[in-house]
């Protein structure tokens, strides 16, 4: 790497430090993601030099899909078994709130555009509206013939905007400390550590050979969950770890934002925003129709429904104690089903 760049990453590294420092100080939920994505972001925005290493980011999503599988214990994984049917409604939900996204901003944006040919605005405001990966919609939008600077802003400001505004809605409302199946392990044990990172980090490398869709995340994630389903506790992930990964996926979201991102299309992510709001709404009143007919704690179904990463609302149930398999088992269902089936639909639907 070239001796500016890591001087950049550092930089932006004690940014986000200090940033998680402040949040800590003021007692705000997820300082440690919170307060570096939000310190990042704004000098991003700014025009500083910040800068991401992707080599900390995938430490950063191997140690939390570990430290989520560790609460898959056998009692856990039969308790989501049992609510199937609830996550496969909650996949069509996501399906479908994506496509009605979408259909929104092409309502409000083709006029507007005129530049852009009906073809391709139509697949950036259908891949910039469906509920997945961000950067496996930008690919298939590529393909599409899609605007992909605009599906990828859109995917971002998103995340961003669920991430902040999730875990400070459930602080106010006093939503916390309901998990009811804490983790299997609990006590860190230093050789029972060093063998869990080396059997997930073969999982990972796994999962990247075969191409799969966040690898550094689902191949630890699996794999932890294999040994805790078997009854096999080898160590807790040690809370410095998970604050610290935390701490570098933020920076991995921050980063993406810059002057021109803002400059590029100020309506367009306005209405992103806004309607990102709109889609926290409607998710809201589903999670509580499901908390209903599941027996499950509202606040769960509104983390495992939520347009937001994997990753993040499952920090955010992890942090807050908010029914973490339930959580990762939704978000992980879905994102699966979206990758598979937003192409196809989309060949479908305007064929």
């Amino acid at each position: 790497m070239p001796f500016p760049f890591i001087v950049r990453v550092i930089a932006t590294l004690l940014l986000a430090l200090a940033a998680a420092g402040v949040c800590l100080a003021l007692r705000t939920p997820l300082p440690w993601m919170i307060g570096p994505l939000i310190a990042v972001s704004l000098a991003s925005i700014a025009g500083l030099p910040t800068a991401s290493h992707t080599p900390l980011r995938n430490a950063g999503q191997w140690t939390i899909g570990t430290a989520l599988g560790l609460y898959f214990t056998p009692h856990v994984v039969s308790l989501v078994a049992g609510v199937w049917w609830a996550i496969a409604l909650a996949i069509g939900w996501a399906l479908l709130l994506g496509w009605g996204f979408g259909r929104w901003l092409h309502g409000v944006h083709a006029a507007r555009m005129p530049h852009v040919p009906a073809k391709s605005m139509r697949a950036t405001t259908y891949f910039a509206g469906a509920i997945g990966g961000a950067s496996e919609m930008t690919l298939m939008a590529e393909s599409a013939g899609a605007r992909t600077d605009l599906v990828a802003a859109a995917h971002s400001l998103r995340l961003v905007v669920v991430t902040v505004t999730i875990p400070f809605a459930m602080q106010w409302s006093g939503l916390h400390g309901l998990e009811i199946s804490p983790p299997g392990a609990r006590e860190v044990n230093p050789g029972g550590l060093a063998l869990l990172a080396v059997a997930t980090g073969i999982g990972a490398l796994a999962m990247r050979a075969l191409k799969r869709t966040n690898p550094w995340f689902m191949g630890p994630l699996l794999v932890a969950m294999g040994f805790t389903v078997a009854g096999h506790s080898l160590s807790a992930v040690p809370a410095w770890m998970s604050n610290t990964a935390q701490l570098v996926i933020a920076v991995s979201l921050g980063v993406r934002f810059s002057r021109e991102f803002l400059h590029t299309a100020p309506r367009w992510l306005g209405s992103v925003a806004l309607g990102t709001f709109g889609m926290l709404a409607l998710c809201g009143a589903v999670a509580w129709l499901l908390a209903w007919a599941t027996g499950l704690h509202p606040a769960t179904m509104i983390l495992g429904t939520s347009p937001g990463g994997i990753a993040e609302m499952s920090i955010t149930a992890k942090v807050l104690q908010l029914g973490v398999p339930v959580v990762t088992a939704f978000q992980v269902c879905r994102l699966v089903a979206v990758l598979l089936l937003v192409g196809p639909l989309y060949r479908w639907i305007y064929r």
